[in-house]
């Protein structure tokens, strides 16, 4: 029993020895009459990586405080200090007022009437705590002392404050602060190159490679052919651009947000991609009517920008058979980020498909090398059609989840993709006879190594129907079916136990354990929220950090009534209705800390996690109330975990 209590008391040990802020105080004169004003110049060195608050900074935070200790010679006195650096506090979740390296204060003291004669110590007691990125260290108190010689025949001279010191306001409450954003660019790059990707990629489709001699023809042949091969693609530009600003229009912000749990938009993008497919493998053809196509020939036989400019549409409609199973999954993932991806999505994706024909205006030699239309354009379609079917299977897979019918789970899911997938590579391989592999034709190197990363992916899927992990492919995939941490899967055994859609009850669980609420404001199809609870939550840092929380996961884009009640609290707690949306309340539904959106940097979201329990000291024992003196025990028992997070 000794030796335990000695192991617990080593951490606290441990911080009264760290100091990283040094005190020390002068007096200006340090000789003056009585009731004379001398100001006394608090100085504070502080270690590299760590920082102090200021006397006004808003609670949570711990602001520092600055008092004289009663002297016979000393009266009252009245605090200044420098400005500070306002900056954003990952402890606490707040925009905090700090000093960083060095701080100073002044106290401006009126001496005693009747202060008696002769030398004397002025004493200043300064409360404060210091943290660095990741911890904070206990309030403590320090006394600093200076010598002062009162003599009744010195001359009285007026306290001036030196300029940059100020009267610090009180104190206040600061409302919880999501830590601060990443550029937006970090993640535009990204998603602008996949759409980019995705617009190359559709050139090798048969409804588009065969018409690039044709289309190169038709500019090479005329004065001017890299304007008319720069016209031409803005048409195509035109064209798909307007697709993503009429798409983001008529869903409109709320209607954005929940695009990917909406069944009826699901089922008809599900239907959609079903007919693709079965298009792509040969089942009908997809087409235009030949009215409206036939028009627009003989408007881009007009000649000049306008007709070039219609060719350019006239194109783009004509391979939409086969471009559009790229601007399917490409729609349907830019609205659900909103804001302008759809258009800079659609424009990313025309710019990728119209390139090639500007850079073969540019350079018309290179037009001889490109490989000749065969039976390579029918195998890339006969591909894309069993790619069609997986991604089908995904917007079925987002109604089971939405509408809890419980038919597809994780298990038939994984395995419908992995039949999908070893028969997109049996067929490349030749074991599958469907069209455009014919019997005797031979096995060329690149068939050989897309068949085999089919099969290889599709062998790959296999550990996830058995509760294993799959990465990234995790937020695509249905949850388990028996939650989330069932046989070491997907939560890797972190043995997180979550509520499910009552609040009032994690609340209520929170005041009897003494603990404080996270709150996981997730859907059911949302990507990014399985992304985050597979990924991140399974981290063992992060699964320590969120043991010392209630937990409770409020789904929002069911249709049942407890989402309605879930999204409103959403929607009146924070103004907004995006998922996922993470949030550390207290016992008394003080919202503490918010997240709001997807991180795959563990240290930024274990910071959020800590705010909720770097804060603790702060939080008044009654907000614990009724069994205040029980927690306030085990509060103080755990102080060492607080030393050291």
């Amino acid at each position: 029993m000794r030796a335990w209590l000695l192991l617990a008391l080593v951490p606290a040990l441990d911080a009264q020895r760290l100091d990283p802020a040094q005190w020390s105080m002068t007096l200006e004169p340090a000789q003056a009459p009585p009731g004379a004003k001398v100001l006394a110049r608090v100085a504070v060195a502080i270690e590299p990586s760590w920082h102090l608050y200021s006397m006004s900074t808003p609670k949570p935070s711990i602001p520092t405080t600055l008092r004289l200790i009663e002297s016979p010679v000393a009266g009252s006195a009245k605090p200044y200090q420098r400005k500070p650096t306002l900056t954003f506090d990952p402890n606490f979740g707040i925009e905090a007022q700090r000093y960083d390296q060095k701080a100073e204060f002044l106290l401006e003291i009126s001496l005693k009437n009747d202060a008696p004669a002769g030398r004397a110590e002025i004493n200043a007691e300064a409360r404060y705590a210091v943290c660095d990125a990741s911890r904070c260290l206990p309030p403590r108190k320090k006394q600093v002392t200076a010598a002062l010689v009162v003599d009744p025949a010195a001359k009285a001279k007026p306290a001036i404050i030196p300029e940059g010191f100020f009267e610090p306001q009180p104190p206040g409450e600061s409302k919880p602060a999501a830590p601060p954003r990443k550029p937006a660019a970090e993640g535009w790059g990204s998603f602008l190159a996949v759409a980019f990707g995705f617009g190359l990629a559709a050139i090798f489709t048969p409804c588009v490679f065969p018409m690039i001699p044709i289309t190169m023809s038709f500019f090479l042949n005329k004065e001017k052919a890299v304007f008319q091969a720069a016209v031409f693609c803005l048409g195509i530009i035109v064209l798909f651009s307007g697709l993503g600003v009429v798409t983001t229009a008529i869903l409109g912000p709320f209607g954005v947000v929940q695009l990917g749990s909406n069944p009826w938009v699901n089922g008809f993008i599900a239907a959609v991609f079903l007919a693709f497919a079965l298009s792509m493998m040969g089942a009908f053809e997809i087409t235009l009517p030949s009215s409206l196509l036939t028009k627009l020939d003989r408007a881009s036989q007009q000649g000049g920008v306008a007709g070039t400019l219609i060719m350019g549409l006239a194109f783009s409609l004509t391979s939409f058979a086969c471009v559009g199973p790229f601007v399917g999954p490409l729609l349907a993932a830019s609205v659900q980020d909103g804001g302008l991806r759809p258009l800079t999505g659609m424009a990313a994706f025309a710019t990728g498909l119209a390139a090639p024909f500007f850079f073969l205006a540019l350079f018309p030699a290179y037009l001889k090398r490109l490989p000749r239309s065969g039976g390579w354009l029918a195998r890339v379609k006969m591909v894309m059609g069993f790619i069609l079917l997986a991604a089908m299977l995904k917007y079925v897979s987002n109604i089971d989840q939405v509408l809890q019918w419980s038919l597809i789970t994780r298990e038939r899911f994984l395995a419908a993709w992995m039949v999908l997938f070893s028969l997109a590579g049996l067929y490349l391989l030749g074991f599958l006879r469907l069209e455009g592999v014919s019997k005797d034709e031979p096995l060329g190197l690149w068939r050989l190594l897309i068949g085999s990363a089919f099969l290889i992916f599709a062998l790959s899927l296999g550990p996830g129907m058995y509760g294993g992990r799959l990465g990234e492919i995790d937020a695509y995939v249905p949850l388990p079916s028996e939650g989330f941490g069932a046989r070491g899967g997907a939560s890797g055994g972190t043995g997180l136990a979550w509520m499910k859609n009552d609040f009032r009850g994690a609340l209520a669980k929170a005041r009897s354990e003494g603990k404080r609420v996270f709150v996981n404001f997730t859907g059911y199809a949302c990507t990014n929220c399985h992304w985050m609870k597979a990924n991140m939550f399974t981290r063992p840092e992060i699964a320590a950090a969120l043991k010392e929380y209630v937990l409770v996961e409020l789904y929002t884009d069911g249709t049942d009534a407890a989402a309605e009640e879930n999204q409103k609290l959403q929607d009146s707690k924070f103004q907004t209705v995006a998922i996922p949306f993470y949030a550390i309340f207290d016992p008394d539904e003080k919202a503490i800390a918010t997240f709001d959106r997807l991180t795959k940097n563990p240290q930024e979201y274990l910071a959020f996690l800590n705010q909720g329990k770097l804060s603790a000291l702060s939080v008044q024992p009654s907000a614990f109330s009724p069994q205040r003196s029980a927690r306030k025990l085990k509060a103080e028992s755990s102080l060492p975990l607080f030393l050291v997070v």
